[in-house]
C-alpha cells in the first residue's frame, strides 16, 4: 500500500486530494497547520494528520521525520499556498517575504527534506501545484507570477540531478477552482493604479462565476491522480479547460503576442 505526504490539507485541493487518495487505497498523511481543521478526516483509517507550517524550517524537519516514522513514502504532494493581487507598490516588504516564503520556498523547503529519504528508498514522486499563472501572465500579478513560474522551473530543474535515483518531479498548473482560495486572495492597491486595478477586477470578475467557471477541487484532485498514476516522463500538466486554453493560446502565438492579447483583455 502507497502513501501520500500532502501539506495544506484543511480546505480546496489539499482537503479534496486527501479524500481521492483515500478512496484509491493509498495512506494519507494530511498536514495543515491548525490540526482542530482535520476534523473531517477523524473517521477515515489509513488518514493521518500532522500539524505543519510550510514557512516554519524546524515544524518541517520534525513532521517530515514524523511521517517516515510511519513508513516509507511513496509521493509528496506541495500544495499549501495563497495568493496576492495588486500593483506591486502596494505590497509591503513583509507581504512580498510572506509570498515568496509560502508559495515558492515552503515547496523547496519540503522537497529539500524529503529528498534523503527518496534518494534512501531509490524512488519516489513530488508534485507540486503551481498555476496557470505559472504558465502565462496577467497584469496585476507579478507576485504571483514570480512564485508560480519560480516553482514550475524549479521542479523542471530537479529532475535531472534526482532521476539517477528513480524519483519523478511534476507540475499540475491549475486555472481557477471554485474553492474559497480565490476569495481569500489578498488584493493590494494604489492610487495611480486603481483606474487600471479596477477595470482589471471588473473582467476577473465577470469570468469567474464561483457556480460555473473553471473546475471544481475534485476535478483538479483528479488531474494529480492522473499525474501520479500514469507512469509517463511528464513534468507540466495543466488542470482545467481554462488553464487547457490559455497555455495552448500561449504556445500557438508567442509571448509577445500573447502579453499584447492580456493587456487587451484585462486593461482594454
Amino acid at each position: 500500500m502507497k502513501t501520500i505526504f500532502i501539506t495544506g490539507t484543511s480546505s480546496g485541493l489539499g482537503k479534496a486530494a486527501v479524500q481521492l487518495f483515500h478512496h484509491h487505497g493509498w495512506n494519507v498523511i494530511a498536514t495543515m497547520r491548525n490540526t482542530g481543521k482535520g476534523e473531517d478526516f477523524s473517521g477515515l483509517e489509513r488518514v493521518t494528520v500532522l500539524p505543519l507550517d510550510i514557512t516554519n524550517p524546524e515544524q518541517i524537519r520534525s513532521t517530515v521525520a514524523a511521517a517516515i516514522a510511519l513508513g516509507p513514502i511513496d509521493v509528496v504532494l506541495n500544495n499549501a499556498a495563497y495568493g496576492a493581487v495588486g500593483p506591486l507598490e502596494a505590497f509591503a516588504d513583509e507581504d512580498i517575504s510572506k509570498q515568496i516564503d509560502t508559495n515558492l520556498l515552503g515547496a523547496i523547503r519540503i522537497t529539500h527534506a524529503f529528498t534523503p529519504h527518496f534518494r534512501a528508498q531509490q524512488g519516489g514522486m513530488f508534485i507540486n501545484v503551481t498555476s496557470i499563472a505559472g504558465l502565462v501572465t496577467f497584469p496585476f500579478a507579478s507576485l504571483y507570477h514570480a512564485v508560480k513560474w519560480g516553482l514550475e522551473a524549479f521542479s523542471e530543474g530537479m529532475t535531472y540531478e534526482l532521476a539517477p535515483w528513480g524519483i519523478g518531479v511534476k507540475t499540475v498548473a491549475p486555472g481557477f477552482i471554485r474553492t474559497a482560495f480565490a476569495a481569500n486572495i489578498k488584493q493590494a492597491t494604489a492610487v495611480p493604479y486603481q483606474e487600471a486595478f479596477d477595470r482589471y477586477t471588473k473582467v476577473v470578475e465577470g469570468m469567474m462565476d464561483p457556480n460555473t467557471a473553471g473546475s471544481t477541487a475534485e476535478e483538479v484532485a483528479a488531474v494529480v491522480y492522473e499525474a501520479v498514476t500514469d507512469g509517463k516522463d511528464q513534468v507540466h500538466y495543466t488542470a482545467g479547460a481554462d488553464a487547457r486554453g490559455m497555455y495552448e493560446r500561449r504556445l500557438e502565438v508567442g509571448a509577445e503576442a500573447s502579453r499584447h492579447e492580456m493587456s487587451t483583455i484585462f486593461l482594454g
